[in-house]
């Protein structure tokens, strides 16, 4: 299924106000999982209150055991101190790779704004080598600019 095809879904999920932030948040992952089919794990990070550390508010796929990540661990910590789209085509390559399952190839992860700051970021891992595409990153920053508006 294309991006343009999913926003719609997206936009009617996020804009449901008769489901609570988190139960939205997870519908969009689950959608996002179902859908792309190189999309393995979707999850959703904040920023964890004052803490310098990010915590899991929504995911699909399989569990994990990365719900707290500290900022500057791993690609969504360097995410959180960067303020920049991180997309890694081998997570091999990366030494500061925090790995979340031996199946995963790739990673994308694009941090979410509200008024400027950097509150959470959305996470996807890939099964497959180097999947994501530039369509993949404005297809996400879509998404978070959307996600940031029910928060």
């Amino acid at each position: 299924m294309t991006f343009d095809k999913l926003k719609p879904q997206i936009e009617d999920i996020l804009q449901n106000e008769s489901k609570d932030v988190a139960a939205r948040l997870t519908e969009v992952c689950e959608v996002l999982e179902t859908n792309i089919p190189y999309y393995d794990w979707v999850g959703f990070y904040f920023r964890n209150g004052d803490k310098e550390e990010l915590k899991l508010k929504a995911f699909a796929g399989e569990p994990t055991d990365h719900e707290i990540i500290p900022f500057g661990r791993g690609i969504c910590g360097q995410v959180a101190v960067s303020n920049k789209n991180f997309v890694v085509p081998d997570v091999k390559a990366q030494n500061n790779y925090i790995a979340c399952s031996i199946h995963v190839k790739a990673e994308i992860v694009i941090p979410l704004f509200v008024n400027g700051e950097n509150i959470g970021q959305i996470d996807i891992d890939s099964h497959t080598e180097d999947p994501f595409s530039h369509e993949d990153e404005l297809f996400l920053e879509w998404i978070n600019e959307n996600v940031s508006k029910i928060l």
